[in-house]
Parts: structure tokens; sequence; C-alpha cells
């Protein structure tokens, strides 16, 4: 693997600690703002939200910016967004900061897996984007606890601070070891635009959607599924999140290698498996090391899904794919807040806190049927190898390298 994978890591380890760190320092910043907790939620959800309406925005205004020049100012974007929430004098102020972060990460992780894929032969093109993706994966194991104790122990400004420099790092690694890479002949936001009436490209964003928001729907609430039933205590639960972020490291690489040899089986199995998990650990939630155990699983699980729906989008909107891998990405946070909006709503209603569980199995076999379906088709129309989204006949057949 290109040494230029390590600088994408690097930069995916810096926005997958940004992303998840807030929630262990939101006690700490309500307090220093004086605002409640729900409205410091906002931090979380105005995050999330920049990241699905950043994605599109960003990657169309960087349509006609080289990729290695866009993923730089993504990451100085990143950079400015983590010292404003640093240094900010208000809670409003540190929304912005936190907007402004946000719309780095989609664009960042869209055009970096379009990168990673064409740094590497045809057969590793999975690989390479799990590659990426491992340096968010890892960010939940080390960047999210580390950065909360730092937060909770020095202060979180100090956090923040701290992602910035990460950021930097990424950004300097990225202009030293990324090569530049020239744009694709011929296409332009048109093309970009027209990946998505292809209907596998469509179909992969909503198993995007579903399948990893039913890992969301478990995860959102583990705390209280974990303390209330499993009997854990509260500082249990940064352990187990250890253990949820080490099985999304394990399930990223090993979706990345099956991907490249078998992709849509990769997503049957994993999708399959992940819906059968997610409905046991309605019951494995009542027992300290079965729970302990599910959740390690639901992370590898989910993960695994993670690298060959990447390339499922790249594949399907060849030739245009950058708008379309971003957008995937934003699909994946938008997976996140309906399953946790779904899960809250089975919790009022009483059915207990292991009731999001079943949630996310149905969310997950919804995605396992879109994945067969989607498999149907291709079969039945015999569209066989990538497409140029709405290319001509001629055009449908050529393939760019660089």
């Amino acid at each position: 693997m290109p040494l230029a994978l390590l600088a994408l890591a690097i930069g995916a380890f810096g926005i997958g600690t940004t992303e998840f760190v807030i929630m262990g320092l939101l006690p700490q910043v309500a307090g220093d703002f004086g605002v409640s907790i729900p409205t410091a939620g906002l931090l979380v959800t105005g995050y999330a939200l920049g990241v699905v309406i950043g994605a599109p925005l960003m990657t169309v205004l960087g349509t006609k910016i080289p990729r290695k020049r866009m993923l730089m100012l993504l990451m100085g974007l990143f950079i400015v967004g983590n010292l404003l929430s640093a240094v900010a004098p208000s809670f409003s102020v540190m929304l912005i900061g936190r907007v402004v972060a946000s719309l780095a990460h989609g664009a960042f992780f869209g055009i970096g897996s379009v990168v990673a894929a064409e740094l590497v032969a045809p057969d590793k093109k999975a690989g390479a984007i799990a590659m990426m993706f491992t340096g968010l994966t890892v960010a939940n194991v080390v960047g999210v606890p580390l950065g909360t104790l730092v937060g909770q122990s020095i202060g979180w400004r100090v956090t923040f601070a701290v992602v910035a420099g990460l950021g930097v790092i990424g950004l300097a690694g990225i202009a030293k070891l990324v090569p530049d890479l020239p744009r694709p002949e011929g296409v332009h936001l048109r093309h970009e635009l027209a990946a998505f009436k292809n209907t596998q490209v469509l179909l992969a964003m909503a198993m995007t959607v579903l399948g990893f928001g039913g890992v969301f729907a478990a995860i959102t609430y583990i705390a209280p599924m974990m303390t209330h039933v499993a009997g854990f205590d509260d500082g249990s639960v940064t352990w187990l999140l250890v253990l949820f972020g080490l099985g999304m490291v394990g399930g990223n690489l090993v979706g990345g290698k099956f991907a490249d040899r078998a992709l849509m089986p990769m997503l049957y199995v994993s999708l399959g498996a992940l819906a059968v998990v997610l409905a046991l650990f309605t019951f494995t939630a009542h027992n300290k090391v079965a729970a302990a155990v599910t959740v390690a699983l639901i992370g590898a699980l989910g993960f695994a899904t993670v690298p060959p729906l990447q390339k499922r989008v790249l594949d399907q909107a060849h030739g245009a794919p950058t708008l379309a891998s971003a957008v995937n990405i934003g699909a994946f946070n938008l997976g996140n807040a309906l399953s946790a909006w779904l899960g809250g709503i089975v919790v009022a209603a009483g059915f207990g806190y292991t009731a999001p569980n079943w949630v996310g199995a149905v969310l997950a076999a919804a995605a396992l049927v879109l994945a067969i379906l989607s498999a149907a088709l291709e079969r039945r129309t015999g569209a066989h190898g990538a497409v140029v989204a709405g290319g001509r006949p001629s055009e449908q057949r050529t393939v760019v390298h660089h």
C-alpha cells in the first residue's frame, strides 16, 4: 500500500476524533457556557447535519480543483473549524466552529476514497479505501478516549487544539505524500450529477443509510442499556466503547480485504450477520460478558460493510464518482441520525432500553434485502462492471486510468 494512504488515514483519524469526542465532553462544555446538556447536544446534531449538507456542497465547489489540492483545502477548513471551537468565547461561536469542521468531513472521505482507489491496482481498491477508513476506526479506539481524558483533566479547549494539530499533520502528509492526480478528462458537474440517475448508485446509498443506521440504533443508547440492563457502572461505558472501536478496526480491514474478492457476497454476509447480532443483543444485553462480546461484534460487522458499500458506489458511478462517493459519506451520517431518532421513539414509547436493538435489526435486514435486489437487477440487465454515469454507449466502455 502506498505511503499516501497513511496521510489520508491521519486526516481520517483527526476527523473521526473530532466527530465523536464531543459526546464525552458535553457536560464540561455545557458547564463552561452555562447551557443545558440538551442544548450542548446541538454540537453533535449540528456536526451531523453539516456532514450531510457539506458533502455534496464542498464536492461540487471542488469539481474544477485537482483532488490533491482539494484534500489540502478541506484539511485547512478542518483545522480552522477546530481552532474556532478551541477558542470560542460563546456557545454559538463553538457551534459555528463545529459546523465549519463538519463541512470538510464528507468531501474528505468522498474524494479521499476516489484518490485511495486510484493509487492501487484494480484488485486492491477496496483494501485501499479500508486503509484510509482505518484512521476513522482507530480514532474510536485511541483518539476519542484520549481526547475525552485530556478534556476532562486539562480542559476541553485543549482537546480541540490538539485535534487541530492532528489536522496540521494530516495536511502536511497530504502535501508531501499524495501525488498530483490529474482530473479525468471530460468529466464535469453534469456527469457527476448524472450518477444519481443510476438505480444501482441509489440502491447502494440506501444500503448505506439502512445498514449503518442499524449499528447506531443500538450504539446511540449503549450507555443506558449497559448501565440499566447489563448492570455495568457508569465508568465501564468508556471501555465498552473501546471494544466497539476495536471491532470497527477489525471489521473495516476484513471488509476491505474480502470486498476486493467478492463484493456482493461480503455484503450479504455482513448485513445478514449484523441483523442477527442486533436482534440477539436484546437478550445478550442482560449479561455483562455476552453484552461486551456483542458490542464488539456490532462494531466489526457494521464496519465490515463500509469498504464494500463505498466501493460499490465508486464502481457504479465510475468515470464520475467523486460527488456520489461524497454523498455516500453523508448517507452514513443520515443513517446515524435516522436510527437514533427511531431508537428514541421506541424508548420513549416504553418498550425499554433494549428496544433500539430491534430497530437496528430491522434496518440491517432491510439493507440486506436491498443488496439482494441490487444484485438481481444487475444480473437481469447484464450490467457487469463499471458504467460511466449518464454517458453515451461509447463513453460507457471507457475507463479512465491515471
